[in-house]
């Protein structure tokens, strides 16, 4: 049995070797012009005085193309994929325009597993199946994942995951497993994985079961892979692409395609912006569909018998107290009962858990069904010596994978996570597939493929595989210091009374993090403006950021800060419930609302919120985890 097992992993360890030199040799070296350009755009992003335009501005940008002065680029999207194309276009130095009908990282992008990953699942596809494909797209993916967070290291680090073993047969297969996925990462590798006895185990991961279910751990195999704050880095991107000349605008959504007169080519949008109600036509050479799991729905504005090219998959994840696992050590089951991965993983101070696979429909609110819930309560408990309970259950949301179709695929697990660029209606290019993990070079493929199909004229290559976002230059993990040493937080009382308090650690380290170099502003706006206060018991997020988000970041509602800013609505959506009426309130000094925005506001923040089934928010049925 041993054998048949492991008699795979040799057979690829020479197209291991052979790959490795290929990525190597297709890494050319930038040009002199592309190193000028590179150096020009990193002074942009690392000005500390630097202001993104007003939202106004973008869209006078937007509105100010004509048929005879058209944008480079229109991008319909504001995802991780949408920015990370808008990012590339415009440091490549061509016009660029982005709409995303919600708020950026509105969807798929704000909803992931938080995980930055090679993909040890498709490596062990590529091994027993001998499939060079897969090996290829894990090759890609490991030299991404280094990518992304040397990119911005602010938002992403390096997480040890641990697997556990329960015979010896399992161990030594994890161990050469993993072993093979460091040698696929080579010089990309972020740490070494390694072997730790039982004892060993216990002490990393002390909530980790010895013993139970008729089996005994023998011990666990730890392995690295990355972690993000996904929509924080997703709005950083389009923060950086707006730094750089390139109009982002949230809340217009595209309602219709603009064609050429003799209807053959797409050559512009009509464009409704939902916070204003007007209406506006943009022009462009070439228009990149990035809308993910609703691209389809774009491609069938351009030709309404389009084909459908997406697979929607739901992915559920439920957020648990930090007791549930150490901080700074993940665990990894590679097979559960069903045969699927399940996790658990530290993040922002709480245990995010899950995940589901399964088919879903497309909606703009996606929400977890209670058996999925119950599945990674099932599945995790038969891992740990806590009891599970659903009371525990902080938030929980569902998530859509737009995974490319592969028509000969009997169920969503076996279709590729790689991604597909197409151009199936002149004008309109088409990105979709792929995975967090690989936005970069996704967006690289789809500007290449748009300069070619729009004959654009950009300045130079592309320059993202080295361009660090907005808020990561000149930062390092001693950065909170700073923030710690040197300011305190100004707190209004309930009785008006203005009282300091202290910078402590947890609340500087979360405004390092989040913000990057950017921090110090957050600060001074909580030190100088008297929005000191935090905004719910329990979490390091203050009023000085709502006011932050608001002036910098395009944060235009509610739900934009609690869900996407900040990360509270995933983190304990009662945390957040609690939270919005002051949200709402600093939002409406800000953005000069009347009270009948601030009653719509208060509102479709709940209906939102509803969509997370947190313990308060579940419909409790009969079950194992429903105990006090």
């Amino acid at each position: 049995m041993a054998a048949s097992r492991l008699k795979p992993l040799a057979a690829v360890v020479a197209a291991t070797g052979a790959s490795l030199a290929a990525i190597s040799l297709a890494q050319t070296p930038a040009t002199a012009s592309d190193r000028g350009s590179l150096e020009a755009v990193r002074r942009k992003l690392a000005d500390p005085t630097v202001m993104v335009p007003p939202r106004e501005v973008q869209e006078s940008a937007l509105i100010g193309s004509s048929p005879t002065s058209p944008l480079d680029m229109l991008v319909v999207g504001g995802g991780a994929t949408g920015c990370g194309v808008a990012l590339d276009a415009v440091s490549r130095g061509l016009r660029v325009g982005l709409v995303e009908r919600e708020d950026f990282s509105s969807g798929t992008s704000s909803r992931s597993t938080k995980l930055i990953h090679g993909g040890v699942r498709y490596l062990e596809k590529a091994v027993f199946n001998l499939d060079y494909g897969q090996l290829k797209l894990v090759f890609h993916a490991l030299r991404e994942r280094k990518q992304v967070i040397e990119n911005a290291p602010h938002l992403c680090h390096a997480l040890p995951c641990m697997t556990p073993c329960f015979d010896w047969i399992e161990a030594v297969y994890y161990w050469i497993g993993l072993k093979m996925y460091d040698l696929v990462a080579g010089r990309r590798m972020l740490h070494l994985s390694r072997y730790y006895s039982e004892e060993e185990s216990a002490e990393l991961f002390p909530t980790l079961a010895r013993k139970g279910h008729g089996r005994s751990l023998k011990g666990t195999v730890v392995y690295y892979d990355g972690q993000m704050n996904d929509s924080r880095l997703n709005v950083g991107l389009a923060c950086s692409a707006a730094l750089l000349g390139a109009a982002v605008l949230n809340y217009a959504e595209v309602i219709s395609f603009i064609k050429d007169e003799f209807g053959e080519r797409v050559i512009g949008a009509r464009i409704h912006d939902k916070q204003s109600g007007k209406e506006f036509d943009t022009y462009a050479k070439v228009i990149v569909n990035a809308a993910g799991p609703f691209c389809d729905s774009v491609r069938k504005m351009a030709n309404k018998d389009a084909p459908t090219m997406i697979c929607p998959s739901s992915g559920v994840h439920i957020v648990l107290p930090d007791y549930y696992s150490p901080e700074g050590m993940g665990l990894i089951v590679p097979k559960t009962k069903d045969g699927r991965v399940v996790f658990m993983l530290p993040w922002l101070g709480r245990t995010v858990a899950g995940t589901t696979d399964s088919s879903t429909s497309i909606t703009m609110l996606p929400e977890p069904h209670e058996d999925e819930i119950q599945f990674i309560l099932d599945a995790i408990s038969d891992y740990l010596n806590v009891q599970v309970r659903r009371v525990d259950v902080l938030s929980a949301w569902s998530g859509i994978r737009p995974l490319a179709v592969d028509p000969s695929a009997k169920n969503t697990e076996s279709i590729s996570r790689d991604h597909v660029v197409c151009e199936d209606y002149p004008g309109l290019i088409t990105i979709t597939g792929g995975k967090w993990t690989t936005y970069r070079s996704m967006a690289e493929d789809a500007v290449d493929a748009a300069i070619k199909a729009g004959k654009l004229n950009p300045t130079n290559g592309c320059l993202t595989d080295n361009l660090r976002i907005v808020g990561a230059y000149d930062w390092d993990p001693a950065s909170f210091t700073v923030l710690a040493q040197h300011y305190v937080r100004m707190k209004k009382t309930y009785g008006g009374k203005v009282i300091p308090g202290v910078m402590d650690s947890a609340i500087s380290k979360h405004l390092s993090h989040a913000y990057g170099t950017l921090a110090e502003r957050v600060a001074i706006i909580a030190q100088n403006e008297n929005l000191g206060k935090r905004l719910a018991h329990g979490y390091p997020f203050l009023e000085a950021e709502v006011a932050y988000c608001a002036r910098n970041e395009y944060c235009e509602s509610a739900i934009d800060f609690l869900a996407r800013r900040s990360r509270l609505a995933f983190l304990d959506t009662d945390a957040a419930s609690r939270a919005l009426p002051r949200v709402i309130q600093i939002l409406a000094a800000e953005h000069k609302w009347e009270k009948a925005r601030q009653k719509l506001e208060m509102q479709k923040a709940k209906e939102f919120l509803e969509t997370f089934k947190s313990s308060k928010n579940a419909q409790f049925r009969d079950g194992k985890h429903t105990g006090q």
